[in-house]
C-alpha cells in the first residue's frame, strides 16, 4: 500500500486578514482528523498548515492511497421481530438484510447476543476501506464547511458548473485554483466548482513563473518561494517580518525600537505574502502632539510600526511592510509618507481644537449624551459616580488623615465630575480608544495639576487582566466609583451578563474592583463600598446589593483558581465573605499550611460535624456554663479551648492568620475525645444546651480565619 505526503492548497481572493491564521489552522486540523477517521491517516501524521492574503495550504505526512478493510458488526434488530417461533426469518429481517447489501443466505452468518434486557441479530461484515480520493473528497467538503469564516460571500461560477454564470458557490472569497497532490500524482478530488491540479498562482507582482507548477507534495513551500516569490507558512512570515523589524531598528541606530504589538504583527502577517520592511519618516512638527494619537492612527489606519526611542518616547520615523522589493524602493517609501501626513495633520487638529475649550465648559454637554435609556444621560452618571466617590472619599479620609483631607475629597470630585467630558472631544470622537488618555492632556493644558489629570486618565483602569491600577488615590477612588455605577446601574435593571455575552463588560469591571481592593492595600471593604454606593441611584433601581455581591464574590474565586489555589482552599476563605479583600491571600496562605498539618483533615471533618449539629439545633449563643460540663471529655475540651482560643484570636486580631490555624492544630485530640465520649443532643435540657453551647464556642473558633469544614474530603 503506497503511502505519499499530501498537499491540498485552495487558491483564493485577498482573505481577511483578522482571521487569516485561524481560518488557516482550522482548514489542515478538519482535514487531518477526517483523513485519520477514514484510515487513510495515520497517528504519525503530521500536519503543516500554510495560509497566506491569497491561499489556504496543508501538508499531511504519511497518507495511504487505499485505507485498509475493515470488520464492521451493525445490530438489525431484535431476535423477536427478526425470527418467528420456528427460527425462521421475518420479512422484516429479510427487508433489513437487502436493504444493506444482504441476501436470505445470510441469515445463517447472523449472530444472537445480548442487548439490554433481550437478545439481538448481529451481521458481520467487512467494510472496504475509502480510496483517497473518496475520502480527500469527504475530508475536504467538510474542512470548508467548519472554517471559521467571518462572513460568507456568495458568487457566480463561470465553468464547470450546470448553469455557468448562474450557479453559484458560498465560501470566504472567490476560490480560482485548487491542488491537491498524494506524491506526485493528482487527487481528482472537487470544491467550491473547481477541480483540483498542480498548479497555483505566486506572487502578484514579483512571482518568477505563471503558473507556479508543483512537481511534488514536499516541495510546496520551496517551490512557492523560489518560483511565486511568496512565504507560505504565516509562522515563517511573522518570524521573517519581526526579523526585519529588528534589523531596520538597528539601522535607524540610537536605541530604538519598534513598538510591540502581536496584534498588529499578525495582521501584518496576513495582509503581505513576501514582506519587506522599509523605514519612513514625518515632520517632527507632529511631535508636538500626543504620542498615543499619533501611534494609534499609525497603528490602526495604515497599519505601521512606529518607533520608539531607549526611554519609550515615539521618534519621528516608522516602519511599513511592503509586499513588494523594488530595486528602488524611494517611490515606496514617498508614498507611505504622502499616506501618514494627512493622519498625523488630522490628529494635530482635533489636538488643536480641543484644547480651545476646557474640560470644565463640556460638563453640560453630557446630559446631552445618552447612557442608557433606564439609566439616563452621561451627566445624571456623572452625577452619581461623584455622589460615590465623594462618600468613598470622605471613608478614607477618616482612616488615613495623610490623604490631605479636603484638599483631597475636592480633588477626587473635580475628577469625577469631569473624567467623562473628553467624550465630546473631537479626539476622542475619532479615536475612541483615547478616551481617558486625552483627558489628562486636556485636564494638565486646564491647569488642574498632575493628581487630576492622573485620575482622569487612570479611572477606565485596571481595563484588562495584569493593567496597571490608577497611579494614585484620587484615581483609584474614581475608578472605583466609575465601575461601581456600571455595576450596580446595570444590576439594578436587570441587565446582567449572560453566557458569552457582556456588552457592558460587567466581568471586567467586577475584577477590577477586586484589584483595586486587594492590591491596592486601601482600608475599604466590599460590602462598605457597595452600601454607601446604593443610595446614589435614589429609587431609580431595586437594591441589587445581594446578587452583585454573589457575582464579585464569583469572579474572584475564578481569578483565585486561575492563580493556582484549589478550589476547597478558596471555597473556604470565601465562604465567610472577608471585607477586606486584601486578607484573602493572606487567609489563603493560611489556609494552605493548615492543610499540610496531619491533624487538618480530622478537624475539617469534625468542623464539618459541628455545623451540621448546629444547623439543627434550635438558636445557640456560645455560652457554657462550667457547672453543666460532666464528662471528662467536654471538661477536657473545655479546658484546651480556655487556653488556645485567646491566643489564636489574639493571632487572628494581629493578622498572623497563619499562626493562629496553627495554634487550633492543638484542639484535635479533645474534639476527637468528645464526639467519642459525650452524647451532645442529651435528653436533659440544660445539658444539651450547654453542649450545644460549646460546639458554638469552639465552631466560631475554628472558623475566623476560613470555614474549615470545606477542606473536609
Amino acid at each position: 500500500m503506497s503511502t505519499h505526503n499530501l498537499l491540498i492548497e485552495l487558491f483564493v481572493e485577498e482573505l481577511p486578514p483578522k482571521a487569516l491564521q485561524k481560518l488557516g489552522d482550522a482548514f489542515s486540523t478538519v482535514l487531518l482528523e477526517q483523513l485519520k477517521a477514514q484510515g487513510l491517516a495515520s497517528a504519525e501524521s503530521i500536519v503543516t498548515p500554510f495560509a497566506s492574503p491569497r491561499r489556504l495550504a496543508a501538508h499531511i505526512t504519511h497518507v495511504v492511497a487505499q485505507a485498509a478493510d475493515r470488520a464492521v458488526q451493525q445490530k438489525l434488530m431484535p431476535v423477536s421481530v427478526g425470527l418467528d417461533a420456528n427460527g425462521n426469518p421475518t420479512p422484516a429481517l429479510l427487508k433489513k438484510l437487502q436493504a444493506i447489501g444482504a441476501g436470505p443466505e445470510a441469515v445463517a452468518q447472523l449472530k444472537r447476543a445480548p442487548d439490554g434486557k433481550a437478545e439481538a441479530l448481529f451481521y458481520d461484515s467487512v467494510a472496504h476501506g475509502a480510496s483517497l480520493a473518496q475520502g480527500l473528497q469527504k475530508a475536504l467538503d467538510e474542512a470548508i464547511a467548519k472554517l471559521p469564516i467571518p462572513k460568507v460571500m456568495s458568487y457566480q461560477l463561470e465553468s464547470d458548473c450546470e448553469l455557468p454564470g448562474w450557479s453559484s458557490v458560498k465560501f470566504v472569497r472567490p476560490a480560482h485554483s485548487l491542488v491537491a497532490l498524494h506524491g506526485s500524482t493528482v487527487v481528482p478530488v472537487k470544491a467550491l466548482g473547481l477541480t483540483a491540479g498542480n498548479t497555483t498562482q505566486g506572487h502578484r507582482f514579483e512571482a518568477r513563473v505563471s503558473p507556479v507548477v508543483f512537481q511534488d507534495a514536499d516541495h510546496y513551500a520551496a517551490t512557492l518561494a523560489q518560483d511565486g516569490a511568496v512565504i507560505a507558512s504565516f509562522v515563517e512570515r511573522r518570524a521573517d517580518i519581526a526579523r526585519q523589524l529588528q534589523a531596520a531598528a538597528a539601522q535607524v541606530g540610537g536605541g530604538v525600537h519598534a513598538i510591540e504589538d502581536a496584534a498588529l504583527l499578525d495582521e501584518v502577517t496576513a495582509l503581505v505574502e513576501r514582506p519587506n520592511v522599509l523605514i519612513c519618516e514625518f515632520e517632527k512638527q507632529f511631535l508636538d502632539v500626543p504620542q498615543e494619537c499619533l501611534i494609534l492612527t499609525m497603528k490602526a489606519n495604515q497599519k505601521y510600526f512606529p518607533l520608539l526611542d531607549a526611554s519609550g518616547k515615539l521618534t519621528h520615523q516608522f516602519l511599513v511592510v511592503s509586499n513588494i522589493s523594488p530595486d528602488d524602493a524611494s517611490a515606496v517609501i514617498g508614498g507611505n509618507e504622502r499616506v501618514v501626513r494627512p493622519r498625523l495633520a488630522d490628529a494635530k487638529f482635533f489636538f488643536d481644537q480641543d484644547r480651545k475649550k476646557t474640560l470644565a465648559s463640556r460638563v453640560e454637554g453630557l446630559g446631552k449624551v445618552v447612557y442608557h435609556n433606564k439609566l439616563g444621560t452621561q451627566g445624571e452618571r456623572t452625577e452619581r459616580v461623584r455622589a460615590i466617590a465623594g462618600g468613598i472619599a470622605q471613608w478614607l479620609t477618616q482612616t488615613n488623615v495623610a490623604l490631605g483631607g479636603e484638599a483631597f475629597i475636592q480633588a477626587v470630585d473635580t475628577a469625577a465630575l469631569l473624567a467623562k467630558t473628553d467624550l465630546l472631544t473631537d479626539m476622542v470622537g475619532e479615536f475612541p480608544e483615547l478616551q481617558g488618555i486625552m483627558g489628562g492632556y486636556y485636564a494638565r493644558h486646564d491647569g488642574l495639576g498632575d493628581d487630576v489629570a492622573q485620575a482622569i486618565e487612570d479611572h477606565y483602569k485596571p481595563r484588562f487582566a495584569g493593567d496597571e491600577l490608577p497611579r494614585n488615590r484620587v484615581g483609584l477612588v474614581v475608578a472605583l466609583a466609575d465601575k461601581l455605577e456600571t455595576l450596580l446601574g446595570m444590576f439594578g435593571i436587570g441587565n446582567l451578563p449572560t453566557g458569552d455575552k457582556d456588552p457592558f463588560a460587567l466581568r471586567r469591571h467586577a475584577l477590577g474592583i477586586v484589584r483595586m481592593l486587594s492590591d491596592a492595600n486601601v482600608s475599604l471593604g466590599l460590602h462598605d463600598v457597595i452600601a454607601q454606593a446604593v443610595p446614589a441611584f435614589g429609587a431609580h433601581i431595586t437594591d441589587p446589593t445581594v446578587a452583585l455581591t454573589a457575582f464579585i464574590y464569583d469572579r474572584l474565586s475564578g481569578s483565585l483558581r486561575e492563580q493556582g489555589y484549589s478550589a476547597q482552599e478558596v471555597e473556604a476563605v470565601l465562604a465567610l465573605h472577608p471585607q477586606r479583600l486584601s486578607d484573602v491571600s493572606h487567609r489563603l496562605t493560611a489556609v494552605r499550611a493548615f492543610a499540610a498539618l496531619p491533624e487538618s483533615q480530622a478537624l475539617a471533618a469534625a468542623n464539618k460535624r459541628i455545623g451540621n449539629i448546629l444547623k439543627k439545633a434550635q438558636e445557640v449563643d456560645g455560652h457554657v456554663s462550667e457547672i453543666l460540663l460532666q464528662e471528662p471529655a467536654e471538661k477536657a475540651l473545655y479546658a484546651v479551648m480556655q487556653r488556645i482560643a485567646p491566643l489564636a484570636q489574639t493571632q487572628f486580631e494581629a493578622g498572623d492568620y497563619t499562626a493562629s490555624l496553627k495554634t487550633l492544630a492543638a484542639l484535635r485530640e479533645p474534639v476527637d475525645a468528645f464526639f467519642d465520649g459525650v452524647m451532645v443532643n442529651a435528653e436533659q435540657m440544660d445539658l444539651r444546651l450547654n453542649r450545644q453551647g460549646l460546639l458554638k464556642s469552639l465552631h466560631l473558633a475554628m472558623n475566623r480565619v476560613a470555614d474549615l469544614s470545606c477542606l473536609a474530603s
